[in-house]
């Protein structure tokens, strides 16, 4: 019987003549014992227990119990999957830049920022109704919710970067399409349009999420998602001859000494030479630029559900106006070097769903 049950009634006693019955000791309450040494003694024994089966407590240093922190710049290791999917959203943005951007914004922490930001991408409320939404599927959408957060930046990175690119197209602005994306997240759109090139006020910031790049490159180097080249060629040769004098990718311009991606291939051809459309398709843009020079725009319409347009710079002559369908092979204009040049040429670009990509796959032979 335990210390909390009633005590029974004494036995009744047997005989002729009932005798007096004792008084009985009053019942005593639980002793120090049970109260409080013997729960001591059983929470140790289950403590003892957990640490040898787990090798140590919770958070014990020694222990290397934190996986989570196990990724790029020690960011917890779950958000490496949010980063990349995220960065699949364009091309312009990749998982080390919105980490970088993160790190500058919040160094990871979930709380509200001087400014009003919530959560670790730092998200106004205003900001938050544009771009949140519930990624991860729990219900709820939420800056707090560090998935969400990743996703949303990503979201509103890459409209900036669809805007900018736009802006690039048309000769508005020059400069590297991620250090324009990066400003325009810092000033705005319009203030970029206006400098024409990164502006002053977006220089800090822009250092600051740079200066973090090499932090979180492992990011980029886990899962590569897949290239935008085309299953085949579909694009006529702009020129009679396509001689490559400076191929898409990355380089030191000739003229600025700055290190940026070029957005096209440069094919060498005389002063003068033919420029034809390269697949059928409505002009959206011929006029005159500053770093472009004469510039020629294309819309192809829809490829596998995503639009393409080719461009022809630096021309000499523009032989079409905006608003104009043009086929195949149609001229459009004369190789110059108008713009931004270093001479004679055809600066030939391709881009698809609103990015930038290397024309070379996309070109039949020449024949």
């Amino acid at each position: 019987m335990s210390d909390d049950q009633a005590v029974g009634a004494p036995p009744q006693q047997t005989g002729s003549a009932p005798r007096p019955v004792a008084p009985q000791p009053r019942r005593r309450g639980p002793g120090l014992f049970t109260v409080v040494v013997l729960p001591a003694l059983l929470t140790l024994s289950a403590v003892a227990g957990f640490l040898a089966l787990t090798g140590g407590l919770p958070g014990d240093e020694d222990a290397g119990a934190h996986p989570q922190d196990d990724a790029a710049g020690g960011v917890n290791a779950t958000y490496g999957p949010w980063l990349r999917r995220s960065a699949e959203a364009c091309s312009v943005v990749t998982p080390s830049l919105l980490a970088a951007q993160i790190d500058q914004l919040t160094g990871f922490s979930d709380e509200t920022t001087a400014s009003g930001g919530q959560g670790i991408a730092a998200f106004t409320a205003a900001g938050w109704r544009a771009w949140g939404k519930d990624d991860d599927g729990n219900g709820h959408s939420s800056p707090h919710d560090p998935a969400d957060a990743i996703m949303a930046l990503g979201r509103q990175d890459c409209s900036l970067a669809r805007r900018i690119t736009e802006l690039r197209t048309d000769g508005t602005v020059n400069g590297d399409l991620v250090d324009l994306t990066l400003a325009a997240y810092a000033v705005g759109t319009d203030a970029v349009a206006d400098a024409g090139r990164v502006p002053a006020a977006a220089g800090t910031y822009l250092g600051e999420v740079k200066s973090r790049f090499a932090t979180y490159a492992d990011f980029d180097r886990e899962d590569p998602s897949g290239g935008s080249a085309p299953a085949n060629a579909i694009l006529a040769a702009p020129t009679t001859t396509l001689t490559v004098t400076s191929p898409y990718g990355s380089r030191k311009h000739p003229l600025t000494g700055v290190t940026k991606l070029h957005t096209g291939t440069d094919f060498g051809a005389p002063q003068g030479a033919q420029v034809s459309a390269a697949r059928d398709g409505r002009v959206v843009f011929a006029a005159m630029t500053k770093a472009y020079g004469n510039r020629v725009v294309v819309d192809h319409g829809l490829i596998d559900g995503k639009r393409l347009e080719t461009t022809y710079s630096h021309l000499s002559l523009l032989q079409v106006t905006a608003g104009q369908a043009v086929r195949t092979s149609a001229p459009i204009g004369r190789v110059g070097s108008t713009g931004l040049s270093t001479g004679p040429h055809l600066h030939f670009e391709v881009i698809y769903d609103g990015y930038y990509t290397d024309p070379q796959p996309w070109l039949a032979p020449n024949g």
